[in-house]
């Protein structure tokens, strides 16, 4: 399990959720333009309740979603 300060050094970003949570941003440009954003939810603990990427065009629209955590339910398209 990753700690606050990790987490925080990790992802860079982040949004605080009610109840004390938080969820983290990591956005990773492609080369041809298009985005890679990975989203991690955590509890007041910093346990993890939720992971996923999500793929963005050059466009800014979402275009994809991969759930990975808790249960990795593959590429959807968005």
């Amino acid at each position: 399990m990753s700690t606050r300060a990790q987490n925080e050094r990790q992802f860079g970003h982040w949004d605080e959720l009610p109840g004390g949570g938080r969820r983290y941003r990591w956005d990773v440009p492609g080369r041809q333009g298009w985005l890679a954003r990975y989203l991690k939810e955590v509890d007041a603990g910093e346990k993890t309740l939720r992971f996923w990427q999500e793929i963005y065009d050059d466009h800014d629209d979402l275009i994809e979603v991969h759930e990975k955590y808790p249960v990795d339910r593959g590429h959807r398209k968005a």
